[in-house]
C-alpha cells in the first residue's frame, strides 16, 4: 500500500495509547499484582513475547535510559524518544556514537555496564552478543521478524532496514553539467570527488559504503583490493571520510554524500534548508551490472548487567511495536514490519532496488567484520 508523504507525517507521535506495553494498575486492596509486589497503586506493563512475557513495574523506571546509538539525526529517533517519554515518562538518553563505538565502549565498560541496550548495525549486535555482552529478551512482535533477522536465542532482533545510496544537490550537478549518477563509476570524474562526502568502516554506514563498492566493482569479502583501490583513488581527488556533513551538504559545501536511501530521501522530503527538487537520491551499481547497493538490517540487544532492564524492555517492545515502525517509515526508514504498514510512494523505483540491491551472508559477515574493517582502513590510509 502506498500513501502521500505528508499524509502520515505526525501521526505516530500521537498515538500514545495502547503502545507497547498492556497497561494494568495494581493497588493494595486485593491480591498482590504481577510482580508480586503489593501496597500502593502501581502501573504495571505486560512485556515479552511468550516464553519472555512478563510484568513490569513504572516504579522500576529510571529517569534516564541509556541505550547505545539512540541519538537525534538519525532514523527519525527524536520523534521515537520523546513519544516513547510521553507514553511512559522515562527519557532516553541522547547518545551519539557510531555502532563500532558503541562496541569499543562496551569492551571497555565490561566491568561497569552504563548502558542498558544496544542498537545500531545488526551484524555489530551479533559480535557484541558473541562477546557475551547481550542477554536474551524476545520483545512482542518478535514473530513478525524474519527467522534470517534475529537470532533463535532472542539475543539480537532486527528492526529496520536500510540500503546504501548516493544523496546529492542536484542544482550543482546541473552548474556543472554533470549527469545524474547510475553507477559507482560515475562518481570518479574529478568534478565529483572534489566534494564528495563519506564515512569511514568503522560505523555500520561507512562498512556498507564499502561493501557496497567493491561488490560493484567485482569484489567479495574475501577480495577487498576494489573498493582500496577505490577509496585511494577518491581520496587522491579530495573525497573526504567525515562523520559529520549534512549540515555542509545543506550550504553546498558537499555536493554528494554516500550514506542510506532513507538518510537522502529524508532530506528531501523533511527538510526545509535544501528545496526539495535540489535533492536526489541514486542506488548505483557497477559498469558491468554487479549490483552496488548493500541492504543492511539494523537492530537492537538487551545488555547483560543492563542497569534499567525493566524500562529496556518496555523500550524494545515500543519501538517494535507498529507504533514504532511507524515512525521509521516516517524518515523514510524501511521498518522491519514494513509490510504491516502503508508506504510512502516518494520511495525510490522498486526497479532501481532489484537492479542494485544485495545481501550478503550476514554470519559471514559477523566472522569477517573486524578483519574487513582493519583491511580496508590500513589499505586505504583512511
Amino acid at each position: 500500500m502506498v500513501s502521500t508523504r505528508r499524509s502520515f507525517i505526525g501521526g505516530s507521535a500521537a498515538a500514545v495509547a495502547g503502545l507497547a506495553g498492556c497497561l494494568t494498575t495494581s493497588s493494595s486492596e486485593g491480591d498482590a499484582d504481577a510482580t508480586g509486589s503489593g501496597g500502593g497503586d502501581a502501573e504495571t506493563y505486560e512485556v515479552g513475547y511468550r516464553d519472555f512475557q512478563t510484568n513490569i513495574e513504572a516504579t522500576a523506571f529510571p529517569d534516564m535510559l541509556y541505550f547505545y546509538c539512540v541519538q537525534s539525526g538519525w532514523m527519525n529517533w527524536p520523534s521515537l524518544m520523546q513519544s516513547f517519554e510521553d507514553s511512559y515518562g522515562v527519557a532516553v538518553h541522547d547518545d551519539d556514537r557510531s555502532s563500532g563505538e558503541a562496541l569499543q565502549h562496551m569492551r571497555s565498560h565490561s566491568n561497569n555496564v552504563t548502558h542498558s541496550g544496544y542498537n545500531g548495525g545488526y551484524t555489530y549486535g551479533i559480535v557484541a552478543r558473541n562477546e557475551g555482552f547481550t542477554q536474551a529478551y524476545k520483545p512482542q512482535g518478535w514473530d513478525k521478524v524474519p527467522d534470517s533477522l534475529k537470532t533463535d536465542d532472542g539475543h539480537v532482533t532486527a528492526t529496520r532496514r536500510v540500503t546504501t545510496a548516493v544523496t546529492y544537490r542536484k542544482d550543482i550537478y546541473e552548474e556543472r553539467g554533470l549527469d545524474e549518477p547510475t553507477t559507482w563509476e560515475d562518481l570518479l570524474q574529478p568534478e565529483l570527488m572534489q566534494d564528495l562526502a563519506l564515512q569511514t568502516p568503522q560505523a555500520a554506514v561507512g562498512l556498507a559504503a564499502a561493501l557496497s563498492i567493491n561488490n560493484a566493482r567485482g569484489g567479495s569479502m574475501n577480495d577487498l583490493q576494489p573498493v582500496i583501490d577505490y577509496y585511494e583513488r577518491i581520496q587522491e581527488g579530495g573525497a573526504e571520510f567525515t562523520d559529520n556533513f549534512l549540515a555542509q551538504f545543506s550550504r553546498g559545501e558537499y555536493a554528494t554524500f554516500i550514506r542510506y536511501d532513507y538518510s537522502g530521501l529524508d532530506l528531501k522530503y523533511n527538510n526545509d534548508e535544501v528545496a526539495e527538487e535540489n535533492v536526489g537520491v541514486a542506488l548505483l551499481g557497477g559498469e558491468n551490472g554487479n549490483k552496488g547497493a548493500l541492504n543492511m538490517p539494523y537492530g537492537y540487544a538487551l545488555l547483560e548487567g543492563a542497569p534499567n532492564p525493566a524500562a529496556g524492555k518496555l523500550f524494545m517492545d515500543y519501538v517494535l511495536s507498529l507504533e514504532g515502525q511507524q515512525q521509521f517509515l516516517d524518515a523514510y526508514v524501511r521498518p522491519i514490519r514494513s509490510s504491516e504498514l502503508e508506504l510512502p510512494e516518494e520511495f525510490i523505483d522498486p526497479a532501481e532496488y532489484d537492479r542494485t540491491e544485495f545481501q550478503v551472508d550476514y554470519g559471514q559477515l559477523v566472522d569477517q567484520q573486524e578483519d574487513i574493517i582493519q583491511e580496508i582502513t590500513r589499505g586505504a590510509n583512511i
